[in-house]
Formats: structure tokens, C-alpha cells, sequence
């Protein structure tokens, strides 16, 4: 069984999303850990970028605080090699194409796969330009996530039939953020996915307290969550550890 089958085979997956360097790679370290500890299947670490489209106001700010912080994708792989040491926790990693290709797409995959990193989630790369980075992914054992939204309509038997790992559900339109109500759109999707693939589905965009975990917990495999878990950390800083460990803990036997 590799890491991604392994994130869902136990139950509903809790998936939480941190934003790397903020507010500081050692801080980032340990709360993948902690995180990892209290109960969290797999850890989605964003790589800060000065043009996050996919993003709302609270994962932007997090991105400015960890570049001017000083985080690059070198410390983050390094800080990654760091927390193998004592932890096997599954790690994705959520970017766009811009900072990969700067990087080197080859050289970025390569440096995933040395670090144990076995996922990448990239919003702004559409399904019909994934052969941009496939190769690469495939090459050194990357899975590169698909990822479907309401709008994704008649692409999703398409999207689904060539996904892997398992696939990202946008539960909304819009960019990224805590909203009030999840719509019905993602149970209908999930539904379309699975006629064609059985394959694991897990919702994010929006998801914010126990009761909506446990609510789509009930029609999908795992449950995402970056805002909220990214306000935290703004909230308290280097004192945000205890806090998301405990945040984590809620939200996983919420779904449990």
C-alpha cells in the first residue's frame, strides 16, 4: 500500500493545510508533527507564492508573512527532510505552476520524491495541460492530484477516469476561505466520480467547524481544511501549536 492509499484506508481522512513558514519554518515543523500526532491522515503544506489565485485573504496573508519570513522551496525541502526523521505522516504539497517551473519541474519532483513528499496539488494547472508535469510526477513517484469543481461539469467523468491518489472537490465557487454553508453541488459530484472510478474523494474550500467536517464526512472520504486552521496560526503566532493540535483533534473525531 503506498502513502495516499494509506491516508484512506482507515476510516474518514482529516487533511489539514498549512501554509509552510508561517510563521516560521521551525514553527511549520512542529506542527506538522503535532498535527500529525493529534490525529491528521494527511498534511497539505502550501508553498508561499506572491500570486496565489486560488486563494481568499487569509491564505494570501499567510503567503506574504512567509515569504518576509524568508521561506524558500529549498528550506521548505529541507525542513520536510527534517520532520522524516521522526514522522512518516503523508505530506502533499499545495503550489502553482509558476513557482514549480521556476524551480525546475524536474528537479522539483526529484526533490519530492528524496523527501518523502507523495503529492502535489496544483489549482492552476488545468486537466488538459497535465501532461506539463506528469511526466516528471511519474518519473519519480509523485502523485499529481486532480482536482474537480461545480463548474467542472461533463470534465468530470474525464477528470476522474485519468485521476490518481485521490481526488481534490472544490465544495464551492471562488477562491478559498471559511463560508456559513457548504452547497449540494459536491455530493452530486462525488456521486458522478465514483460511477466512473472508485476512487477516494475529498472535499475542501470552506470547511470550518466539527458539525460541517461530520456533514460531508457522511458522502465523502476525507474533509479539508486550510483557512480556518491558517486563522489560528495568524491568531497566536509562535504560541499556535497547542491550539491547531487541538483544532486538529476536534475535526478528526467530528468525522470519525
Amino acid at each position: 500500500m503506498n502513502k495516499l492509499q494509506q491516508v484512506f484506508s482507515d476510516g474518514k481522512a482529516f487533511i489539514p493545510f498549512i501554509t509552510a513558514g508561517d510563521p516560521s519554518l521551525d514553527i511549520t515543523e512542529r506542527l506538522v508533527i503535532e498535527m500529525a500526532e493529534a490525529g491528521a491522515d494527511l498534511i497539505e503544506l502550501g508553498i508561499p507564492f506572491s500570486d496565489p489565485i486560488a486563494e481568499g485573504p487569509v491564505i494570501q496573508e499567510a503567503d506574504y508573512r512567509a515569504l518576509s519570513a524568508g521561506t524558500t522551496t529549498d528550506k521548505i525541502f529541507a525542513m520536510v527532510k527534517r520532520i522524516r526523521i521522526s514522522s512518516t505522516v503523508p505530506i502533499a504539497f499545495m503550489t502553482y505552476v509558476n513557482p514549480i517551473f521556476t524551480y525546475g519541474a524536474e528537479k522539483f519532483m526529484k526533490n519530492c520524491q528524496e523527501a518523502g513528499v507523495c503529492a502535489v496539488i496544483v489549482p492552476d494547472l488545468p486537466f488538459e495541460e497535465k501532461e506539463e508535469l506528469l511526466p516528471f510526477c511519474s518519473e519519480y513517484g509523485v502523485t499529481l492530484i486532480s482536482m474537480i469543481a461545480p463548474t467542472s461539469k461533463d470534465r468530470i467523468r474525464l477528470i476522474a477516469k485519468e485521476a490518481e491518489g485521490f481526488i481534490y472537490c472544490v465544495s464551492s465557487m471562488g477562491v478559498t476561505g471559511v463560508r456559513k454553508e457548504i452547497g449540494n453541488d459536491v455530493e452530486e459530484m462525488i456521486k458522478i466520480v465514483k460511477e466512473v472510478k472508485d476512487i477516494p474523494c475529498a472535499i475542501g474550500f470552506g470547511i470550518s467547524t466539527p458539525e460541517q467536517a461530520n456533514k460531508v464526512a457522511q458522502f465523502s472520504d476525507g474533509v479539508i481544511v486550510g483557512s480556518a486552521i491558517v486563522r489560528i496560526v495568524a491568531q497566536y503566532g509562535e504560541d499556535c501549536v497547542p491550539h491547531v493540535a487541538e483544532y486538529v483533534r476536534n475535526m478528526k473525531d467530528a468525522i470519525r
